[in-house]
């Protein structure tokens, strides 16, 4: 009985040991996401996904428009 537990802490000493290394990513977070979106594009939801992209473009196009109309008009009414 006395070895199981002499072999337990052993067994739980390495496995803390083992704990403490840290392992580098291979690749940053932003390089990882920007080759996950073009993965996703070309998975089940493809589709779904470049719609998505079209109309986040879309909508940061119409506000910078409507951004410049707003500029434009405080200016002619100055």
């Amino acid at each position: 009985m006395a070895r199981a537990g002499i072999a337990l802490l052993a067994l739980l000493a390495l496995a803390a040991a083992g704990c403490g290394k840290k392992e580098e990513p291979k690749v940053d977070a932003a390089t990882e996401q920007k080759q996950a979106l073009e993965r996703s594009k070309e998975g089940v939801f493809g589709t779904q996904v470049k719609a998505l992209e079209g109309a986040k473009t879309l909508g940061a196009d119409l506000n910078k428009k409507t951004q410049d109309s707003v500029d434009k008009a405080e200016q002619g009414g100055k």
